[in-house]
This record gives C-alpha cells, structure tokens and sequence, in this order.
C-alpha cells in the first residue's frame, strides 16, 4: 500500500530563458562562471542567507561536478549538485543539476548558458528546462532565484 507521501506525488514541467547584457568582454563574463573564486562571489548565495562552512564545490571541465549547500538562518538547507556536459570556452555550458530541500529532491534541470559578444559587452543567455516535483519548487521560484544570481554576477563584472 502506498504511503500518504506515494498518493500526494506531484510533477511540473517548464522552460524559462533570461538575457542579459553585461559591460564586460566575453572572455572576462565566461571566466566568472568557469573559476571557482570568481562564481563563489556571485552564484552561492546573497547577503541575507547564512552560508555553511566549506559548501561550495566547482570542478569546471566536462564531466566536473559543482556542489553547493546552505540557506537562510533558521530556514531549510538547500543542496545544488551539478555535472557539466558540455563546454565550449567563450561560447557555451550545458550542464544538469538536481536541487534538495533538507534532503528532499525538489527539481532536476538542464540549464545552458550561451555567451555571445554584444559591442564591448556580452549577451548571456541562460535557458533552463526543469521539472518541479511534488510541489516543494516551481518555476516562478527558479526563474526569480537565477535572475538575482545574474543581477549579483553583473555586479560582480563592475
């Protein structure tokens, strides 16, 4: 017999795309996703979330995994684990990753980055494919969650 967890099972599908334009060669804003310094200062988390000592992992080459955890003082753990498929330097990162909510999956995605010169800046587009299970994430949430990881990573190309 199913539990009550089995029964109250839940899955959503959604794609979101979000561009931005940065004031900084293609070269500089493709290094900021490819060194571990320089994504800890954007992508881990922002000045109001308590980060666990030692979280952060980047092993950025295809097959390399990058892994994160933390979350807001008194709130749930987060867990981020991805592998990279594919990358192009310069010009794109395809990777997939899985999301936890105090050790409970929450989603899986596919997530490309495509990096394109724009001027003296860079175009970056970020396309992600994900599916929201058991409705503990959704794809509002996500897509506002990447976005201000782009805002910090604009800040952090100043």
């Amino acid at each position: 017999m199913p539990t009550q967890e089995e029964l109250t099972r839940h899955t959503s599908h959604d794609t979101f795309v979000i561009e931005r334009t940065y004031d900084a060669p293609v070269s500089r804003v493709f290094a900021a996703w490819a060194s571990h310094e320089a994504k800890a200062a954007w992508f881990v988390m922002d000045a109001d979330e308590e980060v666990v000592e030692g979280d952060y992992a980047l092993d950025f080459r295809v097959d390399g995994l990058e892994t994160a955890s933390g979350g807001p003082t008194g709130g749930p753990v987060f867990a981020y684990e991805a592998r990279y498929h594919d990358i192009v330097p310069d010009q794109r990162i395809a990777y997939t990753y899985v999301m936890d909510m105090d050790g409970r999956r929450i989603s899986v995605s596919l997530a490309v980055i495509e990096f394109e010169a724009a001027g003296g800046g860079t175009k970056l587009t970020v396309t992600e494919h994900g599916v929201y299970l058991d409705m503990l994430d959704n794809v509002e949430a996500r897509r506002s969650g990447v976005s201000a990881q782009m805002d910090r990573l604009e800040t952090t190309l100043g």
